[in-house]
């Protein structure tokens, strides 16, 4: 079996996981340029955005990085459904002045496509990423037809399987601890869902293609670890959260640095589909899984506007804080000095 490094053409089994609205080229280069692979999270970005950030990692680095996306199918809006989660926060709209009729519905999330494999083609970006499946069939031999090594999310053995059965060149063995978004696909059922340490060497066994471990992994003994259970490599998102590379917010910087990011828990409210974040206000109020919010992404735009309020004011209370169970490896320092700290867990490992 190839190493990860072959697989990737990085210097480092190590890849910095893609976090929406939380990081963007600079991220990705700073790894990269430090042996790791960086990564660029692209399901929230327009064409024109997307375009700047690939151009901008160009300019700033000769070394291989990963663009990830969602795979997911987007719902049929539900009137009712919206109505009943408009009602649900309809009290916090009251607080902070919010007209519930005034704010618009909206996806907030696309998932890959046919227009964005196209404008991928232009710059040819060696890996690609996915969360929740994988594209359809076309798509798939569309990016492997640039040379580009695929790699997505499993939760469960069972969606491991289907990925190794589907092209996927690497599978992220996704653990419960994990921050963000679930790249569950095949299930909805929680409990089928894994902590990391027990999900990867199910996977090892059960794969023919290399496994790279994802989920409470923050310093370099969590790495040694994860090697030691036959992992080709690891994907770390948590740790390079308080770097100054990452455009985490000042509100979202200060939970991570708290005792609060000691407690996190599976979410929905959010955006509708389950993902870890630290415990906030309207997750103890709420749920933190709520029967009314919509499907995801559709939750978004019925939150947003009750985060722009707080946050305005200085509060935390309505913001997704995403954050893995383990965040003692958040540091104000570099994401070339965090790449270079993880990376003794390797050498650690030989």
């Amino acid at each position: 079996m190839s190493t990860l490094q072959q697989i990737l053409g990085t210097e480092l089994p190590l890849i910095q996981a893609p976090m929406a609205g939380i990081q963007v080229s600079a991220m990705a280069i700073a790894v990269g340029n430090a042996g790791g692979l960086g990564s660029l999270p692209c399901a929230m970005l327009s064409p024109d955005v997307m375009r700047s950030e690939l151009a901008a990692i160009r300019a700033g680095t000769d070394k291989p990085y990963n663009v990830n996306f969602f795979c997911h199918t987007p719902p049929v809006p539900s009137t009712e459904r919206e109505a009943t989660w408009r009602a649900a926060l309809a009290p916090y709209y009251a607080e902070y002045g919010i007209d519930a009729a005034s704010i618009p519905t909206g996806p907030g999330r696309n998932p890959f496509s046919a227009e964005v494999a196209d404008l991928l083609a232009e710059f040819k970006p060696p890996v690609v990423s996915f969360h929740f499946g994988l594209p359809s069939e076309a798509l798939l031999a569309q990016v492997h037809g640039w040379g580009a090594k695929v790699l997505a999310s499993a939760t469960t053995v069972e969606e491991a399987l289907w990925l190794e059965a589907h092209g996927a060149d690497a599978v992220i063995a996704q653990g419960l601890e994990a921050g963000g978004h679930r790249g569950h696909f095949l299930s909805h059922d929680l409990t089928k869902q894994l902590g990391t340490f027990a999900l990867l060497p199910q996977l090892v066994r059960a794969l023919k293609v290399p496994v790279i471990a994802a989920g409470g992994i923050a310093d370099a003994e969590g790495v040694a670890a994860a090697m030691a259970l036959g992992a080709v490599g690891v994907q770390v998102g948590t740790a390079y959260m308080l770097t100054p590379e990452a455009t985490t917010s000042a509100i979202h910087r200060a939970a991570l640095k708290s005792e609060a990011a000691r407690h996190t828990a599976l979410t929905n409210l959010f955006t509708g589909r389950p993902a870890r974040g630290i415990v906030n206000r309207v997750m103890r109020e709420l749920g933190p899984i709520g029967a009314a919010a919509p499907e995801f992404p559709l939750a978004t735009s019925g939150i947003a506007p009750l985060r722009a309020k707080a946050e305005a004011a200085g509060s935390g209370d309505f913001s997704p804080l995403w954050s893995g169970q383990n965040a003692t490896g958040c540091r104000e320092v570099s994401a070339a000095e965090v790449t270079r700290a993880l990376a003794q867990g390797f050498h650690a490992s030989l």
